[in-house]
């Protein structure tokens, strides 16, 4: 069974990375007739701060862990702290074993305060997904604050490439397109 899951680096909520990867991991999953989920960082609990493996995790992290490691497509964004992802978005991708993403459809967001930091998923995301070998999709995506009303997505010129990334992974898992709504 196919299924989609994003992963937001926030530690805090509400959150409009969470926002924008909850949006992009719904429309993929209805684009390919599948379901989804979305966690925050805060989702895999205490545990993953003192981890130093997936198996230091507890029960409910592990969980989450093998949902990802299932999943046909994941849809992973982090807001920017100081040019780059959070510390525990990285802590948490570093535990896993480096094969295990290999060939897995990504798409990359981020969001951010301005423009300054919008190359932080070509510079900082799109090398460290390289580095598992994950397929990440051709276009990434980044949200400032000005894309987002009332904490919703609401930039129609980044709504447009969240449709493209999702037709972009639609095809990469061979899916049939079922029409990618993403909200203007």
């Amino acid at each position: 069974m196919s299924y989609v899951i994003g992963i937001s680096g926030n530690i805090a909520r509400p959150s409009k990375t969470r926002v924008f990867v909850e949006q992009v991991a719904r429309d993929v999953a209805s684009a390919i007739g599948t379901g989804h989920a979305t966690y925050d960082i805060e989702d895999f609990g205490p545990s993953v701060l003192t981890a130093r493996r997936t198996g230091d995790l507890d029960g409910a992290a592990r969980k989450i862990v093998e949902e990802l490691l299932q999943a046909t497509v994941l849809v992973v964004g982090s807001p920017t702290y100081k040019g780059s992802y959070t510390g525990l978005f990285k802590h948490f991708f570093d535990l896993l074993d480096p094969s295990l993403l290999r060939g897995k459809p990504t798409i990359l967001l981020a969001t951010g305060g301005g423009e300054r930091h919008s190359l932080i998923v070509e510079h900082q995301l799109r090398p460290l997904f390289g580095f598992f070998e994950a397929l990440t999709m051709p276009t990434a995506i980044y949200a400032s604050d000005k894309d987002f009303v009332d904490g919703t997505l609401a930039s129609s010129a980044i709504l447009d490439r969240a449709r493209q990334a999702v037709n972009e992974a639609v095809r990469a898992v061979g899916a049939e397109p079922r029409g990618v709504s993403l909200a203007a």
